[in-house]
């Protein structure tokens, strides 16, 4: 911290004795370290806090950082999603049709099919009706009796 040499420390001690005395220079010697002590402690505990406080910016930045990365992506899934959904719409919409559906209808909608679509068409037993079914093989019985 401060470059002093034997030779100042030894000045000092002769002008504190010169000064205060013999009897005096004890306990001042004691005040003077005492009241270092506690600037050094003051300085130390500042330059913690100091520290604690840039690393919690450091962290805001980048919990900022990736909320706007999530939100670009949750935006770039809505509009794929709202993508996927216009084809659905007619091209031109004319004046004396009702307004738009908004865009969580149409997502409604767009869902709505894809699970009529998906739940319809199982297999081709599922479409035929339950009197027009294939007649089970031979192979069908020997599997279904294991």
């Amino acid at each position: 911290m401060f470059d002093i040499g034997f030779l100042e420390l030894m000045f000092i001690g002769v002008v504190g004795l010169l000064v205060l005395g013999p009897e005096r220079l004890p306990k001042a010697a004691r005040t003077a370290g005492l009241w270092i002590g506690k600037i050094k402690r003051t300085v130390s505990g500042m330059q913690r806090e100091i520290s604690a406080q840039l690393e919690a910016e450091e962290l805001r930045q980048k919990l900022n950082e990736q909320q706007k990365k999530l939100d670009e992506s949750v935006r770039q899934v809505q509009r794929d999603v709202e993508s996927l959904a216009e084809p659905d719409r007619p091209a031109e919409s004319k004046p004396d049709q009702a307004p738009a559906p908004s865009a969580e209808q149409r997502l409604d909608d767009a869902l709505a099919r894809a699970r009529r679509d998906g739940a319809g068409s199982q297999g081709p037993a599922d479409d035929a009706r339950p009197d027009e079914r294939p007649e089970p093989t031979a192979a069908d019985k020997d599997a279904s009796s294991r």
